[in-house]
């Protein structure tokens, strides 16, 4: 038997894939399943989307790309940001990368070194950890509660910070919460920053997703002397449906997108040169399609919260962007379900799943135990029939 590396042993395995793939082997066995885990838009790519991809393969566009991406995306991509953020940014800010998780692998391998602290404000996405983890420098989690909407404050983020502190995660809109930063609260946070020399890592991939009036804030954009300490991540696969596609890019200062550059170059060379010609008719094509599926993510997140909020125990914040609920279930403790009793989040889903055939996914896997994340990014009916399916199923503990 070969013998994995220590690295390798010590990474988990991403949490939402893995409730996905228990949800598939349930489906492959004929059981109906009313699937709450994945992050992905159940909308296919629009049609001209897949129509440039279409028109890029016959135009020869099936070879090596540069390694940042084809030199017209990126500057669509800074247009954009200028159109959208109002934010100014050059080709030379940016880098193209296989999806915005890779984006996110390729600032913290080019930023952190063994023994620097990342802080990470909890509830926090599945990968962040272990994408820290990987480059040898220490996770820093600072919890957040539902009262302040799972936000953290100027004053968590003073105490959280040490000599060793490299680098601060956020992402607003969030996933698990579906909570987003007002501007004002972004810039009282970057006050904090601003007197040290953290830099920022802002994910910002569900900018285009936000609900009640809200509008996502580009950090980097909030003061001057941020565009020097931000690196901001995002991507094509929660706006414009392209989840498979895998495009996403990061916006940073020259030096470290020189940085990041070298190392994609040792890991996949470029990105798929097809993908990026379909993200290029995403940018710079109607944004119709983009209104429209935020408009439906809207409809799904009342549909969603007026069922949940109707069965007893569940709490939770109104979500204000991306498409999930974070709940409480803490109340379902030390009840029994057929021959499982509660005791955290990871019992709770597994009953769910095995016995109401709902499948969400534990907090304790977004380092928030004792809450559950429902993706509301799939079809009234099944958002109907399953959280139908789940208040029936919690009715019956005893």
């Amino acid at each position: 038997m070969i013998p994995v590396s220590r690295l390798a042993s010590s990474i988990q395995p991403s949490a939402t894939i893995a409730a996905g793939a228990k949800a598939r082997e349930l489906k492959s066995a004929g059981i109906q399943v009313y699937d709450f885990s994945l992050g992905e838009p159940d909308f296919t790519t629009p049609e001209h989307i897949c129509h440039a991809a279409t028109a890029a393969m016959a135009q020869g566009h099936t070879h090596y790309t540069a390694v940042a991406g084809i030199p017209e995306l990126r500057s669509a991509i800074c247009a954009w940001y200028k159109s959208y953020h109002q934010f100014d940014c050059t080709p030379d800010m940016v880098v193209v990368s296989n999806g915005a998780k890779h984006s996110i692998h390729n600032a913290l391998q080019s930023i952190c070194n063994p023994g620097d602290e990342v802080i990470i404000p909890t509830p926090y996405w599945v990968s962040y950890a272990d994408l820290v983890l990987m480059t040898g420098a220490t996770p820093v989690f600072v919890p957040v509660t539902a009262e302040n909407r799972f936000l953290i404050t100027p004053e968590q983020l003073r105490s959280a910070i040490t000599p060793k502190s490299k680098l601060i995660m956020l992402n607003s809109p969030s996933n698990p919460t579906g909570s987003v930063y007002s501007r004002e609260e972004l810039a009282a946070l970057m006050d904090v920053i601003l007197e040290t020399d953290i830099v920022v890592l802002s994910d910002e991939i569900y900018e285009q997703l936000t609900f009640d009036g809200g509008a996502p804030t580009c950090i980097a954009g909030l003061k001057p002397e941020l565009k020097e300490r931000t690196i901001t991540i995002s991507g094509a696969s929660k706006s414009y449906a392209m989840t498979g596609w895998r495009m996403g890019w990061s916006v940073a200062p020259k030096g470290i997108t020189n940085a990041m550059t070298n190392v994609q170059s040792q890991q996949t060379s470029c990105p798929s040169s097809v993908s990026q010609y379909a993200l290029l008719a995403a940018m710079t094509g109607s944004q119709d399609c983009v209104a429209e599926m935020r408009k439906a993510f809207d409809e799904r997140r009342h549909l969603a919260t007026d069922l949940l909020g109707k069965i007893p125990g569940l709490k939770f914040p109104m979500p204000t962007g991306a498409f999930y609920v974070f709940f409480d279930i803490r109340s379902y403790y030390g009840k029994t379900f057929g021959n499982i009793s509660i005791s955290d989040s990871a019992s709770f889903c597994k009953a769910a799943l095995e016995q109401a055939h709902v499948n969400l996914v534990q907090g304790s896997a977004f380092g928030a135990e004792g809450y559950v994340r429902m993706s509301y990014a799939t079809a009234n009916r099944t958002i109907v029939e399953g959280i139908g399916k789940l208040a029936e199923w919690l009715a019956t503990g005893v």
